[in-house]
């Protein structure tokens, strides 16, 4: 997120007064909470009409709230140190989630969704304090010029100071109750955001990339910087990414070992002359000077945002004009594969892929988060979602998503960060879109993205813009967290719907994560379970995949061998697995029955 106007501000302590009332809001807050859950949406598989989101009333805790196919479980707003200033992303570990603010972070125990408690709060102010979790270590981005190295509120009012902190913050969470800062490494344009890079190859280090986005700071402040063309100075700190490596044993020896220049050669992008509103065109006035002709005409100079999947050897970069794709097989120098642009695209702010990296979606961040782009007259393309394919390497367009519900002018809405939700067999994404809530979509077919759930809120404010709305959102372990900018921290649950079985919902809930960065995406593994089997028989149902009678044997068979033991069990699964290999050969869905074949076969192997 490019920092909103109406938080660019130094950190903030509150004054008594100010603590006063923001405690009888959060106090009026908790006393709502157990009515803030949403009612269970009903089966239809079509949206209800009209949109209830459109025309909600406004409100910091007490804005009207739609829902379908999905249900609040909890909102917790945020202690009284970090209320009223910018939520950003978010991390997990164990039953931890922890969330950044620009003032620190907060450690929040969510092992009981519907009531989540505090577990700390790490006052360190810095914007955008973006989080991510390695084992016992825990990162934290600093880029604004008011974040220090002791992590004072005060600020830096000097315009060159040794005490200001531009980079990546290192803290020992062994106690997660309280982390230890014990290292930082500073980089030339601070840290917007990272990405956490683990290498199998290399289990006793893990890596960072930093994806830096302010001006480049003064050699005074941090020697070496130049703002230079790199033609002009070949240690320029435009047209790359820092990659820090962190010794495991030694965190305190963390450093810069490599910076790819990942953008050179790429020209500006085409852009449409509407694409170009004031905070794109603020943006590139605000870019550093490009003296010398090799200048004149290049692409961007840094990434917003990079997501890896170390699975496939694989990352996305979502780079100013640009959609990067990099080989990361070797993650101290990853090399860029692959380049897209799109003159409907603004600002290009994440990435995600498929689970079976076939696919890759990039979204939008056109305005840096801080203005509507989501009003009935803004177009489906802008501040939206692009879905390409990938074959060989090769990135090919296929469509567009956007949450579809009309906003208001007082609403910051645009494309922002989410996850894969562990459906078998298909691509479902929740996501964050800001004040548009969050929206989930089934994108399996690139060609045909679909809306299947969503929650909304109205305005922070009826009568202004004021920032607020779903950061990042993400599925960790059975729940749905999100990151409110202004409201706290939310947690939902999906309920069954004609888009999403409960058998779906039970197949997702046994896949089980240890620790979550969502920008270095996991392989989604399912263990066998009835609840897959059956997961796939429903989607077989859905899409006429096999016959009917097929279906209806095949769930009779399974309930009866759930009640069996032992050998019985297993066998009784092995038969049903052969005769479904066997259906599945004039099937209308051929590779869909042979999934569920499979899983049968699994399942029985698994229970000898």
């Amino acid at each position: 997120m490019t920092t909103p106007r109406l938080h660019r501000r130094p950190p903030i302590l509150l004054s008594r007064a100010a603590r006063a009332t923001v405690l009888a809001l959060v106090a009026a807050a908790c006393a709502r909470s157990a009515a803030l859950v949403s009612p269970v949406p009903n089966m239809s598989p079509t949206p209800p009409t009209p949109d209830p989101r459109v025309g909600l009333k406004a409100g910091l805790h007490d804005a009207a709230e739609a829902a379908w196919k999905l249900r609040l479980v909890s909102n917790t707003p945020s202690p009284q140190e970090f209320a009223g200033v910018t939520n950003s992303d978010l991390a997990f570990t164990g039953p931890y989630a922890i969330q950044g603010n620009y003032n620190g972070f907060m450690v929040w125990d969510i092992s009981t969704p519907r009531k989540p408690s505090l577990k700390k709060s790490y006052l360190c102010p810095a914007s955008q304090s973006d989080v991510s979790i390695y084992k016992h270590l825990l990162f934290v981005s600093g880029e604004g010029l008011s974040g220090r190295l002791d992590c004072g509120a005060q600020g830096v009012r000097d315009t060159v100071s040794h005490d200001r902190l531009r980079g990546i913050r290192i803290f020992d969470a062994t106690d997660i109750a309280n982390p230890k800062y014990i290292a930082n490494v500073q980089t030339c344009r601070g840290s917007h955001t990272h990405t956490v890079v683990s290498d199998p190859k290399d289990p006793d280090n893990v890596y960072i990339y930093v994806s830096g986005s302010a001006g480049v700071r003064s050699p005074n402040e941090l020697p070496g910087c130049s703002a230079l063309a790199p033609g002009e100075d070949p240690n320029s700190a435009l047209f790359r990414i820092e990659v820090i490596r962190v010794p495991l044993a030694h965190p305190e020896q963390a450093k810069i070992v490599s910076s790819p220049r990942i953008f050179n050669d790429l020209t500006a992008p085409p852009r449409h002359a509407e694409v170009m509103d004031s905070a794109t065109r603020a943006r590139m006035a605000n870019r550093p000077p490009r003296p010398g002709a090799n200048m004149r005409n290049a692409g961007p100079t840094q990434c917003h945002d990079i997501t890896v999947y170390p699975a496939i050897g694989l990352a996305g970069g979502a780079c100013g004009g640009y959609g990067l794709l990099l080989d990361i097989s070797n993650a101290a120098n990853p090399v860029r594969i692959g380049a897209v642009a799109d003159s409907n695209f603004s600002f290009w702010h994440s990435a995600t892929f498929s689970n079976d990296g076939s696919k890759i979606l990039f979204t939008d961040e056109w305005g840096g988060g801080s203005a509507p782009r989501c009003r009935s007259t803004d177009k489906m393309e802008w501040g939206a979602d692009a879905i390409f394919t990938l074959v060989n390497r090769q990135m090919t367009f296929k469509s567009y998503y956007k949450m579809p519900a009309a906003q208001t002018s007082q609403e910051n809405c645009v494309a922002h960060n989410g996850s894969l939700i562990p459906i078998p067999g298909r691509e479902v994404m929740v996501q964050g879109w800001y004040q548009g809530g969050i929206s989930i979509f089934d994108w399996t077919d690139p060609s045909k993205p679909y809306e299947i759930a969503y929650h909304d809120r109205g305005p922070v404010d009826a009568t202004k813009l004021v920032s607020g709305g779903s950061w990042s959102v993400y599925w960790y372990n059975g729940y749905i967290v999100s990151s409110e900018i202004a409201r706290g921290l939310d947690i939902f649950e999906l309920v069954p719907s004609a888009h999403i079985s409960q058998n779906e919902i039970d197949a997702a809930r046994t896949v089980r994560f240890d620790q979550l960065n969502a920008q270095e995406q996991p392989k989604l593994v399912w263990p066998a379970s009835f609840a897959l089997a059956r997961a796939y028989l429903d989607q077989l149902e859905r899409n006429n995949g096999l016959a009917a009678d097929r279906i209806a044997a095949a769930r009779s068979d399974l309930a009866h061998a759930e009640k069996l033991s032992g050998a019985a069990r297993s066998e009784a699964l092995g038969a049903l697995s052969t005769r479904l290999h066997g259906e599945a050969r004039s099937a209308g869905d051929a590779p869909r029955a042979h999934t569920l074949a499979s899983a049968v076969g699994d399942l029985g192997k698994a229970l000898r």
